[in-house]
């Protein structure tokens, strides 16, 4: 990345969250950002193809960029209003996946390959939204799926977007006062129904990662006992001594110590048993985190 008239070096950018009132805007993570501060322009692609403008730093060091993109008379400039004109958004995201790169967690130490656009990534995905895959999920496949159908087994898909506060270490030294961050989810009326009668008829419900279980969970105490249908943003913190209403067993991976996600099996399972689970994970070498192995709590 770079300019012969602004070189600055190579950076990486990492889209977390498109600002709502302003689909040209973005919230992201920028590697080294030490020196990227606000007003810096970005440039993305071997041709340039998109450019950025920083225009705001967070709480936590993340920056909020503005998009342009090149027209026949120049780099696109804002109008009235401060908006600029893009590309249609399925132009705009077609170009993001021509010049960008699958976002692997920093533990995986190798760039990303073409294989990794497939194996990072659900089968049943459709949505965009999410800064990290469901990695639960990435052990089903349509066969799998097929299977359980022929075996009677019910599903239903939820949504839920991951964002950068799953994965923030608990510092706090209760936990009650950790503040997890809220996360866009979203509920069909075919999945609520679903989930209604599965409760009724006292079927037990298998959430496939704890970002099913956080969907659920809350949107059962938003619905006041009943899992509706609906959209909103989901800030539920769950660890030991919760109380569940929908999820009655969860299929994961190995989580990080000091997660909320380790917090949210221990709350299930019981910390003793999952941490002796963990414990012969490691005896055995099992493989953790997101390529990892998958264990199932009840």
């Amino acid at each position: 990345m770079g300019h012969p008239e602004f070189l600055r070096g190579r950076i990486e950018v990492l889209l977390t969250r498109q600002v709502q009132r302003d689909p040209n805007e973005w919230e992201c993570l920028v590697r080294p950002g030490r020196k990227i501060g606000v007003g810096e322009r970005l440039f993305f692609g071997e041709q340039d193809e998109l450019q950025a403008e920083v225009i705001g730093r967070g709480e936590f060091g993340e920056r909020r960029i503005r998009f342009a993109a090149p027209t026949q008379e120049g780099w696109a400039l804002p109008d009235s209003r401060g908006r600029l004109s893009l590309h249609e958004p399925d132009d705009f995201f077609e170009m993001v996946e021509k010049i960008g790169h699958i976002p692997l967690p920093p533990y995986i130490a190798r760039e990303d390959s073409s294989g990794d656009r497939e194996r990072y990534q659900t089968v049943y995905a459709r949505e965009r939204g999410s800064v990290a895959a469901p990695t639960a999920g990435l052990h089903f496949t349509p066969e799998i799926l097929g299977r359980m159908e022929e075996r009677g087994i019910e599903t239903a898909e939820v949504t839920l977007h991951v964002g950068l506060g799953t994965f923030q270490p608990v510092r706090s030294e209760r936990v009650e006062d950790h503040q997890i961050h809220s996360e866009a989810y979203s509920i069909s009326e075919d999945a609520a129904e679903k989930i209604g009668r599965a409760r009724r008829e006292s079927r037990r419900i298998v959430a496939v990662g704890t970002t099913t279980v956080r969907t659920l969970e809350y949107a059962v105490q938003q619905g006041e006992g009943a899992v509706q249908a609906g959209s909103g943003e989901a800030n539920l913190f769950i660890y030991p001594g919760y109380k569940f209403q929908v999820v009655q067993a969860l299929l994961t991976n190995f989580h990080l110590p000091q997660s909320t996600l380790l917090m949210l099996v221990c709350a299930l399972g019981g910390k003793e048993n999952v941490m002796r689970a963990y414990e012969h994970a490691v005896a055995q070498r099992y493989r953790f985190y997101s390529y990892g192995d998958c264990m199932l709590v009840e």
